[in-house]
């Protein structure tokens, strides 16, 4: 399990494999020491093993398999050497959760439609804009959002800011721009998209019904 809250952006080094399966290494600020063989590592969002780690200057160097329904539903089958992505260790007993609860199971990829700069509104000139970014999601996945409930994007617990129809909108502050790779994101970009946990049981409830009846 995982919290939605990113504490290292790391840069893929390099990609192998085929679309049956791929070796993706990765390097972040992690303290080896920190990374178990087997560990769970959230990789922009799905929840991906960690089968090899070494130390290097200035953090590690880990590796992780990426099999084919992985590579066909999320955006890790794009990643090549340079891409950065938002890395989150699992969730241990005991740690704040500070976001929401977050399996790294991915449900789809969503799509930036627009990104637009907000302004502050407080009275404080020096006060830096925050970033709207409205997304497309996926058919199907569209009924899981609701205004102000939570989404994992490439593995960062947002909220909900609007909803229509398949069109959803989240709000970016500043710290979140400068510390994930929300950035860099632009319109057409795809992300990982997991919708809430207690949204997908809720609905699936809700269609057991009938059923459950009978």
């Amino acid at each position: 399990m995982f919290t939605g809250l990113v504490t290292d952006v790391g840069e893929v080094v390099s990609v192998s494999g085929d679309d049956r399966l791929r070796r993706i290494r990765i390097r972040s600020a992690y303290d080896p020491a920190t990374i178990a063989l087997g560990a769970s590592i959230a990789c922009s969002g799905p929840c991906l093993t960690a089968v090899a780690v070494e130390g290097v200057a200035g953090g590690c160097e880990f590796s992780v398999d990426a099999a084919a329904e992985t590579l066909a539903l999320t955006t890790v089958g794009t990643w090549v050497a340079g891409t950065r992505v938002n890395l989150e260790r699992s969730l241990k007993i005991g740690d704040e959760l500070g976001g929401h609860l977050v399996t790294g199971h991915v449900d789809g990829r969503a799509e930036i439609v627009a990104r637009e700069s907000v302004t502050g509104g407080i009275g404080d000139p020096q006060w830096a804009p925050s970033d709207r970014f409205t997304l497309r999601a996926p058919g199907g996945l569209a009924r899981f959002i609701a205004q102000k409930g939570s989404v994992c994007l490439d593995g960062t617990s947002l909220t909900v800011n609007t909803v229509a129809g398949n069109l959803f909108s989240v709000l970016l502050i500043p710290h979140t721009l400068a510390v994930t790779t929300w950035g860099r994101r632009r319109q057409g970009d795809s992300l990982n998209l997991e919708v809430d946990l207690i949204a997908r049981y809720a609905a699936r409830l809700t269609e057991a019904q009938p059923a459950l009846a009978d």
